[in-house]
């Protein structure tokens, strides 16, 4: 392991990653070129730089939730968060379906938190047990899952935008989105930078934590605020691109270990490189047929989610 030699690395396959996406797509370069260049600029770079930040939002989630709870199953995606994003972006955009884009992001944060609020309620009195919190977030999916049916069966005529929407597809995101993100990740990434060093109290446990000066309690709350926000932003962008939040913590851990300053930078790039890669792939395996990226990103993650399930059978 050369942590310091991977963190080097990532930013170089990461921006290889950007200039293919700019390059990449269902017309190939020559044809785009002719076209005019702003199928490079407005409707490619633009949806690149989309991906780049919901992805590292997603990764920067899961490795805060995982370090808060202690609980390498957890994930926006398991513990509920995305869904209930998911679930109350799309009752609005069903809801007012012309109603301006830059409602969707509080409507998501609105969302998630009510989820998260609820599912620590449910379990108050075990405490962040990691087999009780996961199964609590299935849980959790499921019914949100089952209220979003209800909502897109009740709304026929807006149907076909919130289903792009909620498998996690990029198409149709330009400098718009690009401008209702960056403001929000300015904010949000920096402050979960500083959490680093908190996180690698939390992880000695909590009496330790405390006999080293940390306010367990606030880092706790303040970790959850902010994964569940970065969460809810990703989400209200690009829709439900599932496991990202799960698999980048946990590649981040095998290239450059535990330590949390490592850890969220690596899982940030890690994130970003998912989804812009299943984007990529979306619209290039099979043009002019375009696949929702979260499809791609589910069928690795789901497979990986039960993998750890069986490594972690002890809890």
């Amino acid at each position: 392991m050369y942590p310091r030699l991977t963190l080097l690395c990532l930013p170089v396959v990461l921006l290889a990653l950007v200039v293919s996406g700019v390059l990449l797509g269902s017309l190939d370069l020559q044809t785009a070129l002719e076209a005019g260049p702003g199928i490079l600029t407005d409707l490619r770079l633009s949806r690149v730089l989309v991906a780049v930040l919901a992805g590292a939002g997603l990764g920067l989630a899961g490795a805060m939730i995982q370090g808060v709870v202690r609980n390498p199953l957890a994930s926006p995606d398991v513990i509920g968060v995305t869904t209930g994003a998911g679930a109350a972006a799309t009752a609005l955009l069903l809801v007012f379906p012309d109603i301006a884009f830059s409602w969707m992001i509080p409507s998501a944060i609105s969302g998630a938190l009510l989820t998260m609020a609820l599912m620590l309620w449910l379990i108050r009195h075990q405490g962040l047990n990691p087999a009780r919190l996961v199964l609590t977030g299935v849980a959790l999916s499921a019914w949100l899952a089952a209220i979003t049916d209800w909502l897109l069966v009740s709304h026929p005529f807006q149907v076909n935008a919130a289903l792009v929407w909620l498998t996690g597809s990029l198409w149709g995101r330009g400098w718009d989105h690009v401008a209702v993100l960056l403001p929000w990740f300015l904010i949000l990434v920096p402050l979960t930078l500083v959490m680093a060093l908190k996180l690698d109290l939390l992880a000695l446990g909590d009496e330790t934590a405390e006999g080293l000066g940390a306010d367990v309690r606030n880092t706790r709350k303040w970790a959850l605020l902010l994964s569940v926000a970065l969460a809810a932003v990703s989400v209200a962008v690009c829709g439900a691109v599932s496991f990202v939040g799960l698999i980048s913590p946990h590649l981040a851990r095998l290239l450059v270990g535990g330590t949390h300053r490592r850890l969220l930078p690596a899982t940030a790039m890690i994130g970003a490189v998912l989804v812009l890669l299943a984007d990529i792939l979306a619209r290039t395996l099979a043009p002019p047929v375009e696949l929702p990226a979260g499809v791609l990103t589910s069928l690795i993650g789901a497979p990986y989610f039960l993998f750890l399930l069986t490594r972690y059978r002890g809890w």
